[in-house]
């Protein structure tokens, strides 16, 4: 017997309604809505043709430094401007406190449909391993209805910080998922890459960068990324966010990089609500929009996926953690406004995050995870321009949230 049966369901790619049943949290039944033969299960479930989709991949977040407005005595007007004041707030950050706002951010994005997410934790001589210990306490309380990777991240540079580099390395041995690298921090470029690469080398572990957040065009650590990444066979381990100086790049240029990015298998993950905030600030005229060309490095194959990044800080001061926003200010701001392209920016926040991720076992089909968000619209277009906080979600088979919303009219605008 199934555990969960969801009857009249849209799947992506194809034109029938669905049924898909659940066992021990795997999918173990797929076939046409209406077929002679239907499964007994403890529980079912009537979608009545609206979209199921495979849970959402949040592949770039932070979650101590998310909900810091009311501390802030000004605007961040630079990315070094909110560098700084963060690295001043983090002085009065407590255990209990970075818990309180990073399980904020993580009940939000469960509620709006991801059951997977990727998270930097800041590592550095101000916090020690105190951000890293909370998010990892966090990891296992919440691994019912969300994995989670955590990047060990030295958002104040590793040598520029001294101390870093073995805090890094304690926290890599502590249960780090991922090692974390920035490439606009250290002075020493090289020393910066091949110290990640060294470290993720002694643990096996996968690599991802925030790299050339800038306008300039002659930022551009991800060809170094690239050529490392090549020599030590990572590809398709290593990945990059932000990479907006790559759109200050003319196009002949931008493409040679863009095939030396597919040559390493880089996974790219475009930050729209931070970029476009902090990039083009120094531009009089002109002024550039601070996006990774998305629609070219999309052409040439690269795997593009796309993240909430900041919440509410002077990185960026407004979000929350929704995927399905992010993707929908992706849309508005990269040229994307076409049906092709909903289906595209869908499957970046879920099979090709996954891939990024290196998630195993993803996506609705049989044998895998049941791990699943529900809609009431019958199609990724319309998923993506109404954003509807009507959404079901279920981790391994279990439902873990589920939101309506209810409105009326009044007098002659009632139906």
């Amino acid at each position: 017997m199934l555990d969960l049966l969801l009857t009249q369901v849209r799947l992506q790619n194809e034109t029938r309604l669905m049924d898909i049943g659940v066992r021990q949290g795997k999918i173990e039944y797929l076939a046409p809505s209406g077929s002679e033969f239907v499964p007994e299960a403890q529980l079912i479930e009537l979608a009545a043709g609206g979209m199921l989709l495979p849970g959402f991949v949040e592949p770039h977040i932070h979650l101590e430094k998310s909900y810091l407005l009311s501390r802030m005595t000004q605007e961040a007007a630079s990315l070094s401007e909110a560098i700084r004041m963060t690295a001043d707030m983090k002085h009065d950050f407590t255990p209990a406190d970075m818990k309180s706002r990073s399980l904020a951010v993580i009940r939000e994005a469960i509620r709006s449909g991801a059951t997977h997410m990727r998270c930097h934790v800041e590592v550095d001589p101000i916090l020690g391993l105190t951000a890293f210990e909370a998010v990892l306490e966090l990891k296992e309380k919440v691994k019912h209805a969300l994995d989670i990777q955590i990047v060990v991240f030295p958002q104040e540079g590793i040598f520029k910080s001294p101390g870093t580099a073995e805090l890094m390395d304690e926290a890599m041995r502590s249960g780090g998922d991922v090692v974390g690298g920035i490439t606009y921090q250290d002075d020493n470029l090289e020393a910066h890459l091949q110290y990640v690469f060294e470290l993720a080398e002694k643990y096996g572990k996968p690599i991802d960068f925030h790299a050339d957040f800038s306008d300039n065009p002659e930022q551009l650590a991800i060809n170094k990324i690239a050529d490392r990444t090549i020599a030590a066979g990572m590809q398709g381990l290593v990945s990059a966010g932000h990479v907006t100086s790559l759109g200050s790049l003319e196009r002949r240029q931008a493409e040679v990089v863009a095939d030396l990015i597919k040559e390493a298998d880089l996974h790219i993950m475009t930050l729209p609500a931070t970029d476009l905030f902090i990039g083009g600030r120094g531009d009089q005229e002109k002024q550039r929009r601070g996006l990774t060309p998305v629609g070219m490095l999309l052409e040439k194959g690269v795997n593009v996926v796309v993240g909430v990044n900041n919440i509410r800080n002077p990185f960026t001061p407004f979000g929350k953690a929704d995927p399905l926003e992010i993707a929908w200010l992706l849309a508005v701001t990269a040229y994307m406004g076409g049906e092709g392209d909903a289906r595209q920016l869908i499957k970046m926040l879920t099979v090709g995050a996954a891939r990024a991720l290196g998630i195993k076992s993803y996506g609705l089909q049989l044998g895998s995870e049941a791990d699943m968000v529900l809609f009431a619209e019958p199609s990724e277009r319309d998923i993506l321009l109404g954003k509807p906080e009507h959404r079901t979600v279920w981790k391994r088979g279990v439902k873990v949230a589920e939101t309506r919303v209810t409105s009326s009219l009044q007098g002659f605008l009632q139906a």
